[in-house]
């Protein structure tokens, strides 16, 4: 079985089209992935330890508290699919392909032609860069079945 972890942009259902893709061709993976439910993950650190008045640490809290969940999942994964979406900057998404790579972790980059400047150093420490979630499909049943 493969560990993989979906990291990235969460306004779209990305994940689940990789995940049905993966059960169509009947490969056996395990997915982990970050709290996807924005509200949950932005307020989860005031709704757990308190109100803030300031945003920095409101923000701080859940930051810190969704990390513990990110560095697990990261560290007992075999391979990081991290998507950029269009619309808005995943600084987030960036920080967990860094983080997976000082792991050593095998990563899978998602992004669109417009972001290859930007993402080039991301690109560059990836094992592949896909245009899109069937691009990733086939790269990971290629892996566990050895065939295209």
């Amino acid at each position: 079985m493969l560990n993989v972890y979906l990291s990235g942009e969460i306004h779209t259902d990305w994940r689940k089209e990789i995940i049905n893709l993966c059960k169509k061709e009947d490969l056996d993976i395990k997915f982990t992935s970050p709290v996807t439910d924005h509200s949950a993950s932005d307020n989860c650190g005031i709704e757990i330890l308190g109100s803030e008045d300031k945003n920095f640490w409101k923000d701080n809290k859940g930051a810190k508290i969704n990390s513990i969940k990110t560095k697990k999942s990261i560290k007992d994964c075999d391979v990081v699919i991290v998507k950029f979406g269009e619309k808005y900057k995943q600084w987030n998404a960036a920080f967990d392909a860094g983080f997976a790579s000082a792991l050593n972790k095998s990563i899978i980059v998602i992004h669109n032609e417009e972001n290859q400047h930007a993402l080039k150093e991301v690109d560059a420490s990836a094992s592949a860069v896909a245009n899109n979630e069937h691009q990733v499909v086939r790269i990971l049943k290629y892996i566990l079945k050895e065939s295209l």
